[in-house]
């Protein structure tokens, strides 16, 4: 039985022409800055993103925690939404690799506001005291994972950007789907990146490359980020046929990200014609669809959809997640809406 498999958007596979692009990648060792394809990749991301230096890294998570280290010292706090990825996802290596302390802020959909830093962030006369650790860094996430890939409107961006300069924070930009962001306000790259000192972004989400993040922001941030990525474990060797495809997904994948976001609509679409959904598919702005279940156990639609050739994500009691991406076909939202609609009916609805 064919798979659908909505779960996320690293599941993708790389396509021939990507596998191509890897097979003919001209190689040489990274550690000694030898690697041509690395080289091109790492110039390209700083280019698209309008800073100095980039740095090719395993994972986003890597480029965050990296970002994290290079702005911080053991014992400082990091301002950042509550439900963002670093606090969630990254296996609290902010406290195990950099030694801070986190000061979540809420807000619906993963945003939040240029009052909250002014009311959290801690000045340094304060930590001078003895009694407080002093706030160092903002991290913004744009998309936003946990939201739903709420994408950050630029006045926000900039007036929260604007408000965390003015409290004497270093900025960081956890740009996992910034180019799913880009597409979405018909913006550069660049645009959503200008107000941040670091930018980190990922090549296998929506553009489809089997590995592969980087970590952007000036020469002096980058050159201490690659000391800290071979501390960490992160110095790779012949890694050309990484980062070819990395290459190419910018290169060819990066426009094409708009075809995810109409199937993410028309996804949201399909489920709110079904009352056990709670969902607007208004606020679907990029490729990720967060809905909510009413009488029915997530878990359970989860299970009875994979039986049927259906994946996607319960992400709590009754929520579930679905991610589209380069690797479905063109009739697979209405296939995945069939499978849907085919299985509701056999779920004896709990009270909500």
């Amino acid at each position: 039985m064919p798979v659908i498999d909505l779960r996320s958007d690293t599941l993708t596979r790389p396509t021939p022409a990507m596998r191509r692009a890897m097979a003919e990648a001209e190689v040489g060792d990274d550690v000694y800055g030898e690697d041509p394809t690395v080289r091109d990749l790492e110039a390209r991301t700083a280019e698209l993103l309008g800073k100095e230096a980039a740095l090719f890294v395993p994972s986003g998570t890597m480029g965050n925690q990296l970002a994290i280290r290079c702005q911080t010292e053991p014992g400082d706090e990091v301002l950042l939404h509550e439900a963002s990825h670093i606090a969630l996802y990254e296996r609290g290596g902010y406290a195990l690799l950099s030694g801070v302390t986190l000061n979540p802020i809420p807000g619906a959909g993963g945003l939040f506001g240029p009052d909250d830093i002014g009311a959290r962030a801690r000045p340094a006369r304060l930590a001078a005291l003895g009694m407080y650790p002093p706030s160092r860094l903002l991290a913004v996430e744009n998309t936003h994972n946990a939201g739903g890939g709420t994408v950050w409107p630029m006045a926000g961006l900039e007036a929260v950007a604007a408000a965390g300069r003015e409290a004497g924070l270093a900025l960081h930009l956890d740009g996992a789907r910034l180019w799913n962001a880009a597409v979405a306000l018909g913006l550069p790259p660049a645009a959503t990146a200008a107000p941040f000192d670091t930018v980190s972004v990922c090549y296998s989400k929506g553009l489809g490359a089997p590995i592969g993040s980087a970590l952007a922001g000036s020469a002096e941030l980058v050159s201490k980020a690659r000391r800290f990525r071979g501390l960490f474990g992160g110095a790779m060797r012949q890694v050309g046929v990484i980062a070819a495809a990395a290459r190419f997904g910018l290169e060819h994948h990066r426009e094409r990200l708009a075809v995810d976001h109409e199937r993410a609509q028309a996804l949201a679409r399909g489920l709110a014609r079904h009352d056990v959904f709670e969902i607007d598919p208004d606020r679907v702005a990029t490729n990720i669809v967060v809905a909510e279940l009413r009488g029915i156990a997530a878990a359970e639609l989860v299970e009875a959809a994979a039986a049927q050739g259906l994946r996607f994500l319960a992400m709590g009691p009754s929520r579930l997640r679905f991610v589209t991406h380069l690797d479905l076909a063109d009739e697979a939202i209405d296939e995945a809406l069939a499978i849907i609609g085919a299985i509701l009916p056999g779920f004896r609805r709990k009270p909500s």
